[in-house]
């Protein structure tokens, strides 16, 4: 089954970390992706910050899979800043294999930022934030080009 952007934003913290658990870690994607944050599932708050977000600070990420990186999606004209290297390692999570984008060797302000993620449906990525070692908020990236054979 297919797993929709109302499945994730309806989901609780525990229920998306069993999905983040069991999803596979999928191919590293490539291209551009609408990026939704979720934060304070379940609760009044998650509403407001989803929207807060995705309108005025993050929209998602370009990613360049042949060269190893991406950038963020920022502010409310989709500004490409804040780089990350991209590439497969262990999950701070639950040690099993994810796709990391690491910002420690390429950003002072996100320097202490790591984001992981897997694929939950073709081309939808569910995201943990590290800031740090702790888990702060989880994120879904969605691809347009899902699907799209891969170079």
């Amino acid at each position: 089954m297919a797993v929709t952007m109302n499945d994730l934003t309806s989901m609780t913290q525990t229920e998306l970390d069993d999905l983040f658990r069991r999803g596979p870690m999928g191919d590293i994607p490539d291209g551009d992706a609408s990026g939704t944050v979720i934060a304070a599932p379940g609760t009044e708050f998650e509403g407001p910050i989803k929207w807060f977000a995705r309108w005025l600070a993050w929209q998602g990420k370009v990613v360049h899979r042949s060269r190893g990186y991406l950038h963020n999606k920022v502010g409310p004209f989709g500004w490409h800043l804040i780089k990350a290297n991209v590439y497969v390692a262990p999950s701070w999570f639950d040690q099993q294999p994810a796709i990391i984008l690491d910002y420690s060797k390429t950003s002072l302000i996100a320097r202490s930022v790591r984001d992981e993620i897997r694929e939950v449906s073709p081309g939808t990525f569910l995201g943990i934030v590290w800031i740090g070692h702790e888990k702060t908020i989880n994120f879904v990236l969605q691809f347009a080009n899902a699907g799209a054979p891969q170079a």
